[in-house]
């Protein structure tokens, strides 16, 4: 990137040179990206793409990392990161306005508070609200579907409203993944009122159930499959006796067979290694497709 760009880019947020993708992604994996842009505002952001398109520097919108898989090359464009400025929110009775670098955690409980009922279910998704709606996130029969009015959207150098609708969400699906040119900036949340009590109770339950089945002390992305229709991810791995199994440092948690962890040293290729091993093996053994629910970002093929 030139120097002229770092000094025009400088004047909208905050830009780092030469971050770890271990440092940007929950995996705790990959090569360094070389620029990472931290846009103040809707101003500031839309100046970072139109300059990235103009000058035909790659880019991509990034939020928690908590569901990328970067690969160990280092990538030379721009990561623009929404997790520093665009978190704000606020509640007008029932509707929650949140933009699209909030914690979703943080939400579910700003919500109990209010004692609005509706994103118990989201308690324990380590993602930001735009990567939630990215892959329409969701836990216990539950998904952001289920709560979303409007969507705010960046397209182009327009920024329109999406309703529920319009965005097209399907299970772990919407239509910002067939437009990834598109950048979510905010939404509007319908909740309902609700007994604080039982709103505490049941996120409290939910965060213990997590604890409980899920290996959060080791890096991850969470389920690394989508459930086939019919099946669960889990199952299918359990069957093929992936349970454990390890390729490097990365390894099928033996408390949650649906999740890839980082041991502490992995690469990104043993991640990506083991889960193309897991999906071959129950294509043979049992005609099924798994389909990753996490996405590759900077691979050569």
């Amino acid at each position: 990137m030139l120097k002229e760009t770092e000094r025009i880019l400088a004047q909208f947020g905050d830009l780092e040179t030469d971050v770890s993708f271990r440092n940007l992604t929950t995996f705790r994996v990959g090569g360094v990206a070389r620029h990472v842009f931290y846009p103040r505002n809707l101003f500031g952001l839309t100046s970072a793409i139109s300059i990235c398109r103009q000058e035909a520097i790659p880019f991509k919108v990034l939020g928690n990392g908590s569901n990328i898989l970067p690969s160990d090359d280092d990538f030379e464009g721009l990561i623009i990161k929404l997790t520093r400025y665009f978190i704000d929110y606020y509640f007008d009775d029932e509707v929650l306005y949140a933009q699209c670098g909030c914690s979703l955690i943080a939400l579910s409980y700003k919500a109990m508070e209010q004692s609005l009922s509706g994103l118990e279910f989201a308690n324990g998704i380590p993602a930001t609200l735009g990567g939630a709606l990215f892959m329409n996130a969701g836990a216990y029969k539950c998904e952001m579907s289920d709560v979303v009015q409007e969507v705010q959207v960046l397209v182009g150098d327009d920024v329109i409203w999406l309703n529920r609708d319009q965005c097209q969400f399907s299970y772990r699906s919407s239509i910002f993944q067939r437009h990834p040119e598109w950048t979510i900036v905010s939404c509007k949340l319908k909740l309902r009122k609700g007994d604080h009590a039982v709103i505490e109770q049941l996120v409290k339950n939910r965060r213990d159930k997590r604890c409980s089945t899920q290996p959060l002390d080791f890096p991850s992305a969470g389920s690394t499959f989508r459930n086939p229709e019919g099946g669960f991810a889990w199952k299918y791995i359990d069957e093929i006796g992936y349970r454990g199994h390890q390729v490097g440092g990365a390894q099928v948690s033996t408390k949650h067979s649906n999740f890839i962890i980082n041991t502490g040293d992995a690469s990104a290729a043993d991640i990506r290694s083991l889960a193309e091993e897991i999906r071959e093996k129950v294509k043979k053994e049992f005609n099924v497709d798994l389909i990753m629910e996490v996405e590759k970002f900077n691979w050569k093929e």
